[in-house]
């Protein structure tokens, strides 16, 4: 059966979706996931929202997180971002459940817009979504409604500023509320870093990356059923560096062994080491040490 796509581009397009009236502002909107008509949606069809979205759902049961099962009925948010594929069950039923939507056009022009791709959240898979607290969940739910406040009322000249910064509110508080996921999570995130670890040294003590080539972020990532942006992100607040750092790291440590322990030439390691073009090995190489190959190789 050929997969069907639908586009829903607008606000507008999402409240004639879900049998809603015309929404108050073109740009943002404030549903209730416990009163959606989900007559129109189509069952197997996929969705591309032009839009973003930060959605709470509260549900019974237990959820699958990372590579493990864990009982999570507090409420669990989730983020889109404008042209993601989803799928929306007909048959979803959410106990409770508000979702905040805006159109990127709502950011043009601010610091909210040059700031939004910053929020790497918006990249996590589903698996990886934010699990709140009843604290949390307060905090958030003062910061939409201030967003609904200043949307229904009548529209001014400070009304796009004041949603934009309150949006940008939010988006800080689950910026901290992740922070302290990974940290109250802390035995499932230190096993992925060991994870991580072990598999980035497995790779590297190949004799010979020649077949193999270079891995890249996503290598690990999808070994480790994580997305590559939740992946750095675990990495950076565990250790400091991003996934690319650790690769980078441990091909430079490869690399100082066979400048110091054999006579090959700069470009026969590059090649060695998977690089299509000695160059690049050249560049990486001193990024990491300060020092090109061939200078490295002379301090011995």
């Amino acid at each position: 059966m050929q997969t069907k796509y639908v586009d829903i581009q607008s606000i507008s397009d999402l409240h004639t979706l879900y049998g809603w009236a015309k929404p108050k502002h073109p740009l943002v909107s404030l549903i209730d996931l416990t009163e959606i008509n989900r007559s129109n949606i189509e069952k197997n069809a996929f969705y591309r929202m032009g839009f973003y979205s930060i959605l709470f759902k509260k549900f019974s049961g237990v959820v699958k997180y990372g590579m493990s099962y864990y009982d999570f009925t507090e409420g669990t948010l989730m983020f889109t971002e404008p042209n993601q594929v989803i799928s929306l069950s007909p048959d979803l039923q959410v106990e409770e459940g508000w979702g905040l939507i805006f159109h990127p056009d709502l950011l043009n022009n601010s610091p909210l817009g040059n700031k939004i791709n910053s929020y790497s959240f918006f990249h996590y898979d589903a698996n990886e979504a934010l699990h709140i607290s009843e604290d949390e969940k307060l905090i958030l739910k003062d910061g939409i409604e201030k967003i609904r406040k200043e949307y229904v009322q009548n529209i001014d000249k400070h009304t796009q500023t004041l949603i934009q910064n309150n949006i940008e509110l939010l988006l800080n508080y689950c910026d901290r509320f992740y922070d302290r996921q990974f940290i109250t999570r802390s035995k499932v995130s230190n096993d992925i870093v060991q994870q991580f670890d072990r598999m980035l040294k497995d790779y590297f003590n190949n004799e010979t990356l020649i077949d193999l080539g270079l891995p890249d972020v996503k290598y690990f990532s999808s070994a480790l059923n994580l997305s590559s942006n939740y992946l750095s992100d675990l990495l950076k607040r565990y250790t400091g560096k991003s996934t690319q750092e650790h690769i980078h790291l441990q091909l430079t440590d490869k690399a100082k062994t066979l400048l110091w322990g054999s006579d090959k030439s700069i470009s026969e390691i590059a090649f060695e080491l998977g690089f299509e073009y000695p160059s690049h090995f050249t560049k990486i190489f001193k990024t990491k040490t300060g020092k090109s190959p061939t200078e490295y190789r002379h301090l011995n």
